[in-house]
């Protein structure tokens, strides 16, 4: 397949041999999920170990399909199963593609998915729906499979549409709790608002080019308006905003932490928030073709991982500050893949550093919580190394390997973003250069604290934490290996990723050098990262007040309260909308309400005053008679004399 539409078009080769059964990959955990919830109670002692042994197997398979592919010497294999849109001029199968950028997704959802499996055994162990939530676990898997494996954008956003409803389904999983069933919601809705802009997109590219097949758009990208493309992009970017939690629909993403720490690690990590940024990238030919478009994902990259990183400088709950950690790493992806050329397998590449690293520490959080009764507050940590070490060596890595310190996976996947985006023309280089360094040490600065206030320094513990302990293997044997991803993922993919992506993403592989060479962006990097980190061990080594302290800046004030997001949409979005409720309800009693029942009001009463006339005496008919003719007699006189 070629990707460089000004010499050769985009193509597909029909899938062969053993990539001609990929569909497996999206069968196994969705008919997991559906015998789960069919079964029900009768699952119940066996139900989490099928929902582990579908995501497993679906690994299994995820690696032969990824060397089977290696092997050929075509680059990608679309498989169609049926016709599912046969409607005129639209026609849309149920066609798998099945490519290098496919084939990482699969590896990294069903792999990570599976060691969070695992932990979820242990972690949901007592609670009595453990059975549904593994049901929802594979729901979300599926459909995220089928996500990154759609051949068109039809398929594509039926997966979108799935991780969202599985999504709700898992924020809100303990429903009686009125946070996370208020937290489903906020999720479920704020997605919404970015598939709208999916949606249209696809109507867009029906429209103008007649099909939602990626070959034909990408084919068909040349020939389009600059206007048309722009719209695409900028609409296929609202929809990558709300599933990856990126600015301006960025609030609803702490808010899931409400969940299991299960479904944070799969969230954050694996799966949803990576959705938009595989759908960029995956729509490259797009992007590429109006500058722009990309800007304006960069200029969105940019500002989400600042706020990202502000915020979660005064965040105290462990599970948000790492959701904080999310949205500004997931920047660094937009940023990447905004930037376009080989920038697009950076982007690529730190997705998939972050599955590892990020999970880890979802899990250690999960983790820590397991052993400190459900606490979350970092204030009230402290000296959890002793009791925790396994928890603290796996986190402590995931948390070094997330600041970029070498040779971590960090250090590899985001360094080479920070000088792609120095490298950028213009003074746009300075500016997202500089703001992508700021954010690594901030990162650095919050997660040091984070990890020191967890794990080191003086016991804060509450009355009720007695002995805090080590989670058992079925958690711990997870987090292991997470923490082994987040030292060799890095370099193990700095080796080939980038070549092995160019089928998919474009035949660039080399960053062009801008006004700093990456040797100079790699010290300023580390130098600023370790800058961050040391500052937050003096400020915290000795731990922190129990309790939150008023805030002394405006900026503290407002990174407390996630920059006034909430506000703004409660304001800007919420508010008139509730006042524009209200009007209508009023406009509907009153008004529409009012009329039709004041018409039959006045119809029933008129009828009842016109019924006294009918008094069944024949005197007052004889002189109803008479007072009708006097009054005929009296206007044939008037029309007489007047004539």
């Amino acid at each position: 397949m070629s990707v460089n539409l000004a010499q050769e078009t985009v193509s597909y080769a029909p899938a062969e041999g053993a990539l001609s059964s990929f569909w497996l990959l999206i069968a196994l955990p969705l008919v997991s999920a559906a015998l789960l919830l069919l079964l029900g109670r009768r699952a119940d002692r066996w139900g989490h170990f099928l929902g582990c042994l579908s995501v497993g197997v679906a690994f299994v398979l995820g690696l032969v399909y990824f060397f089977t592919l290696r092997g050929l010497e075509e680059s990608s294999a679309e498989l169609t199963l049926f016709s599912f849109m046969p409607v005129s001029e639209l026609q849309v199968d149920v066609n798998l593609l099945y490519d290098p950028l496919s084939s990482v997704f699969v590896l990294l959802i069903t792999g990570v998915g599976f060691l969070i499996h695992v932990y979820s055994i242990g972690y949901m162990a007592h609670d009595p729906g453990r059975r549904r939530f593994f049901a929802y676990l594979n729901l979300f898997v599926a459909a995220m499979l089928l996500l990154v494996l759609g051949g068109n954008y039809v398929m594509t956003f039926i997966g979108w549409e799935g991780v969202g409803l599985a999504s709700y389904l898992l924020i809100a999983f303990w429903y009686d709790r009125p946070a996370a069933a208020t937290a489903g919601k906020k999720a479920f809705l704020m997605n919404r608002v970015g598939d709208v802009g999916f949606l249209l997109a696809i109507f867009l590219m029906f429209a103008t080019l007649g099909s939602v097949d990626f070959e034909d758009v990408f084919n068909g990208v040349p020939t389009l308006s600059e206007g048309t493309v722009l719209a695409i992009g900028l609409l296929l970017l609202l929809g990558a905003c709300g599933k990856s939690g990126q600015f301006p629909l960025q609030a609803w993403l702490p808010d899931a932490m409400e969940g299991p720490t299960p479904v944070s690690a799969l969230i954050h990590a694996a799966t949803m928030v990576t959705a938009g940024v595989y759908l960029i990238a995956r729509s490259h030919e797009i992007f590429s073709a109006n500058e722009t478009a990309q800007t304006v994902v960069v200029s969105v990259g940019a500002i989400t991982l600042l706020i990202g990183c502000i915020i979660g400088c005064a965040k105290d709950d462990i599970k948000r500050v790492l959701a904080y950690s999310t949205v500004s790493q997931i920047g660094y992806m937009f940023l990447a893949v905004g930037l376009g050329g080989a920038a697009y397998a950076l982007g690529i590449m730190h997705l998939l550093t972050h599955g590892f690293f990020k999970a880890g520490l979802f899990l250690g959080a999960g983790s820590v919580m397991h052993g400190m009764n459900d606490q979350t507050n970092i204030r009230r940590f402290g000296g959890l190394f002793r009791y925790m070490p396994i928890t603290a060596v796996t986190f402590g890595l995931g948390y070094l390997a997330i600041i970029g310190i070498p040779p971590l996976a960090g250090y590899f996947s985001k360094d080479p973003i920070i000088a792609a985006a120095f490298a950028r023309h213009g003074w746009t280089g300075w500016l997202f250069g500089g703001i992508a360094l700021l954010g690594a040490g901030l990162t650095a600065f919050y997660m040091t604290r984070l990890f020191v206030l967890t794990f080191l320094g003086p016991k804060r513990w509450t009355e009720d934490i007695t002995h805090p302990h080590e989670s058992p293997a079925t958690m711990t044997v997870p987090m292991i290996l997470l923490a082994i991803g987040s030292v060799a993922s890095g370099f193990l993919l700095s080796l080939g990723l980038v070549d092995y992506l160019t089928p998919s993403l474009g035949p660039e592989t080399e960053v062009e050098h801008g006004p700093l060479s990456h040797l100079t962006v790699t010290l300023l990097t580390v130098g600023v990262s370790v800058i961050g980190a040391a500052l937050a061990y003096l400020l915290f080594r000795r731990g922190t007040a129990l309790e939150e302290q008023p805030a002394r800046s405006p900026l503290v004030r407002a990174a407390r309260a996630n920059l006034y997001a909430d506000t703004f949409n409660e304001t800007v979005f919420e508010l008139p909308g509730r006042l524009l409720t209200r009007a209508l309800v009023y406009f509907d009693n009153r008004g529409i309400d009012g009329l039709v029942n004041g018409l039959a009001a006045g119809i029933g009463g008129g009828s009842s005053r016109l019924r006294r006339l009918q008094t069944g005496f024949v005197r007052s008919y004889a002189l109803t008679i008479l007072s009708g003719a006097l009054v005929v007699t009296a206007a044939l006189m008037a029309v007489t004399f007047g004539s």
